[in-house]
C-alpha cells in the first residue's frame, strides 16, 4: 500500500480495511475456535488404536485402506498417531514377507501407531498419487504429512527401528484417549479484551490481548489459534490488494505466492489461498518447495483441521509432494 497525504484517508485502504474487517468477523470467531476445540475433545473420546481390536473394528491397529477410506483411516488417524503406508499386490512376493512382519509389530506397538495396508491394483490412484514406482513401498504419515519411507522388504531388526523411530519423533510412543476425560474449559474473562478489540477492528490491540494470555499460560485452548488468524489478517492488510497481481507476474517467487496466500484467506477465499500454495509447491522444488509447503500447513492451522476445506486441500498437498 502506499502511504497517503496527511489527512486524506485512502479510499482503496479504506475499502480494504472493511472487507478485511467483515472477513473477520466469521474467520477470527471464538465461537468457531471453541467448535474445534470440542471437536479435538470428541476425537480424544473415540476408540484410541487398539492391537487387540480385530481388523476393520474400530481402533484397530491394522486397516485394510481403499481410496474411499483413505481419508478418515490414514490422513485423519494420523492427527492421533502415525501411520505406517503398506503398499502391496497379490502378486509380490516381497510384499508377503515384509507384511506379516508390519502386522507382527502393528500388534506388539499397543496402539502407538497404526498399519494402514493398501492393494495397489486395487486402488491405484492412491499408488499413482503416492508416487509408488515399487512394491513392497512403505510411507508414514503424521498429521496428514508423509515424513518418512523406504522401499523393498528389510529385515525385521531394520523394520522395528523405523517403527520405533517414527514412534519416537511424533508422540513418543503416548496413546490417545489414555487417562481420565479433560475437564470441560471454563469460560475465560481474559477474552473479553481480545474479543472487544476484534469487534472495533483493532487488530493490533487483539494481539496483544492474545498473546498476553499465552504469556501466562502458552498452552490455553483458544487464544493460541486465535492469535494466529489475527496475524493472518495482519498479513493480509499489510500485503494489500496488489499482492495478487505482483504474484501472478511472479509465479516462481514462493514469497509473493504466500503474500498472495495471506490476502485471499484474508478476504475468506479458503480454496483460493490453498490452491495457490498447492500450485507453488507443484512448481517449485528443493528450499522453495518446503517453504511453500510449510507456509500451506500454518494457513491450515488457521482454518482449523476440522474444516472440510482443510482435508481436501491436504490430499491434494500430498499429491503434488509426491
Amino acid at each position: 500500500m502506499q502511504p497517503t497525504r496527511p489527512g486524506r484517508p485512502d479510499p482503496r485502504a479504506q475499502a480494504q480495511q472493511a472487507q478485511l474487517a467483515a472477513a473477520m468477523s466469521g474467520a477470527v470467531d471464538l465461537a468457531a475456535v471453541k467448535a474445534r476445540s470440542d471437536a479435538a475433545a470428541r476425537a480424544q473420546a473415540a476408540p484410541p488404536p487398539n492391537a487387540t481390536a480385530p481388523a476393520g473394528a474400530p481402533g484397530a491397529a491394522v486397516v485394510d485402506v481403499t481410496e474411499e477410506t483413505f481419508q478418515s483411516e490414514v490422513l485423519d488417524r494420523s492427527f492421533q498417531v502415525p501411520v505406517v503406508l503398506d503398499l502391496w499386490a497379490e502378486w509380490c512376493g516381497p510384499c508377503k514377507q515384509l507384511s506379516p512382519v508390519l502386522e507382527r509389530l502393528a500388534g506388539e506397538g499397543g496402539g502407538s501407531w497404526v498399519l494402514a495396508k493398501v492393494d495397489v491394483d486395487a486402488n491405484p490412484a492412491l499408488a499413482q498419487g503416492l508416487r509408488v514406482q515399487g512394491i513392497p513401498a512403505v510411507k508414514a504419515v503424521w498429521q496428514g504429512q508423509l515424513v518418512a519411507e523406504f522401499t523393498g522388504a528389510i529385515p525385521e531388526d531394520q523394520a522395528r527401528q523405523f517403527v520405533a523411530e517414527l514412534v519416537r519423533a511424533t508422540t513418543g510412543g503416548g496413546v490417545p484417549g489414555e487417562g481420565e476425560a479433560a475437564e470441560p474449559e471454563a469460560e475465560d474473562p481474559r477474552l473479553d479484551a481480545a474479543e472487544a478489540a476484534l469487534e472495533q477492528g483493532d487488530l493490533a490491540g487483539a494481539e496483544a490481548a492474545y498473546q498476553a494470555i499465552l504469556d501466562v499460560e502458552p498452552d490455553h485452548p483458544v487464544a493460541g489459534l486465535a492469535l494466529r488468524q489475527v496475524q493472518l489478517f495482519q498479513r493480509a492488510e499489510a500485503a494489500g490488494p496488489d499482492a495478487l497481481a505482483l504474484a501472478d507476474a511472479a509465479p516462481e517467487d514462493v514469497a509473493a505466492q504466500t503474500r498472495a496466500a495471506d490476502f485471499l484467506l484474508g478476504m475468506g477465499d479458503i480454496e483460493g489461498a490453498f490452491a495457490r500454495l498447492v500450485d507453488t509447491v507443484r512448481r517449485t522444488a528443493g528450499d522453495d518447495r518446503d517453504a511453500a509447503r510449510q507456509h500451506l500447513v500454518e494457513l491450515f492451522a488457521v482454518v482449523g483441521d476440522d474444516d472440510p476445506r482443510v482435508a481436501a486441500a491436504r490430499r491434494q498437498l500430498m499429491i503434488a509432494l509426491y
